[in-house]
């Protein structure tokens, strides 16, 4: 969740497809969204403890009463989480509802930001293609 003081989430999936963890398998995981899931719920806690919100850890289910279940996974934690529902002697507690229309509170959050669609570009005609194409041979050839 933090790198050197850059927020970031990371989902790293492995090139091995005999790795079940990240493939749907019903009797194994109905849950699968749950690392996706998990990764953008550290990003919203995140801004909370910036904007001042008080709200449990992410990582503090067992502390209130919930269990990483079979085949749910955490699903019920997170629920209750993200809706608030989290009940305590105090009252119900987790991410406020505001925290969903913040952005981030600091704008060194945007320091290392770039647009996705330069790196991620599509050819959007045949001359584009080609060059591409040209790009990537090239490449090839001088790795070798």
């Amino acid at each position: 969740m933090d790198y050197y003081g850059i927020g970031f989430s990371n989902i790293r999936l492995p090139n091995d497809s005999k790795s079940y963890i990240y493939k749907y398998n019903q009797r194994i995981n109905t849950f699968p969204e749950e690392v996706f899931l998990h990764e953008f719920l550290h990003s919203l806690e995140r801004n909370a403890e910036e904007y001042g919100y008080q709200r449990p850890a992410l990582h503090d289910y067992q502390k209130y009463g919930y269990q990483n279940e079979i085949l749910v996974g955490q699903k019920k934690w997170y629920t209750d989480y993200m809706n608030q529902t989290i009940h305590t002697t105090q009252g119900k507690i987790g991410l406020p509802q505001e925290i969903y229309t913040f952005k981030p509170a600091k704008n060194t959050n945007f320091e290392y930001a770039y647009k996705m669609e330069e790196v991620f570009k599509e050819p959007e005609n045949i001359l584009e293609e080609i060059k591409e194409l040209i790009t990537n041979i090239t490449k090839k050839l001088t790795k070798n």
